[in-house]
């Protein structure tokens, strides 16, 4: 198969997970999505295999000289988030194409890795504003991981017109059908 590639990279609590799920709720057939590998402990609810691949820092560490990431990055202080290779692999082997839902420096990476076999796309939140208002609504974070996420917000905010194109999610329902044309429109591209 020819398998592509679907980015979506937005700061965090822009709706680019959101997005994703319906993506492949509605077009699990075509695509699949890639579970990246992180040293970060899992949330609740979060199931190692399926949401992360949950490893210790060293495990990963050991897998980035053994060249097995196609990207990496350390997203938080002492945190690391990165797509292992073979993950790629196992998708394209289902006949299926790879989607992400990924940070903006891992996005851009992969853009530039894949170049034309890969769309990517950045979630723009509606204004920095609301993306705080999502973030502490969410109840996931202390105080300081939740300033710690917002100052990386508003540097990756600046990173939006290096994307292939940008999806403002002011309204969701409107959001998940722009996400579907434009993954349609570029899966069916030759």
């Amino acid at each position: 198969m020819n398998g592509k590639l679907i980015i979506f990279s937005a700061p965090s609590g822009a709706g680019k997970t959101t997005i994703v799920k319906h993506l492949l709720a509605k077009h699990g057939d075509r695509i699949a999505f890639s579970i990246s590998a992180s040293t970060r402990p899992p949330r609740e609810g979060e199931i190692n295999g399926k949401d992360y691949y949950f490893i210790s820092k060293e495990e990963f560490l050991h897998r980035v000289a053994k060249k097995e990431f196609i990207e990496f990055e350390e997203v938080y202080s002492g945190t690391f988030y990165g797509t292992l290779r073979s993950e790629v692999d196992r998708i394209w082997a289902l006949g299926k194409h790879v989607i992400f839902d990924i940070d903006v420096e891992g996005g851009l990476h992969l853009k530039r890795k894949f170049s034309d076999k890969a769309l990517a796309i950045f979630v723009q939140p509606p204004s920095l504003d609301v993306l705080v208002q999502r973030l502490k609504g969410r109840g996931t974070d202390g105080e300081d991981k939740l300033a710690e996420r917002i100052e990386k917000a508003e540097k990756e905010l600046r990173y939006a017109d290096q994307f292939d194109t940008v999806l403002c999610n002011d309204d969701l329902q409107r959001a998940c059908a722009e996400a579907e044309r434009l993954l349609l429109n570029f899966v069916s591209e030759k």
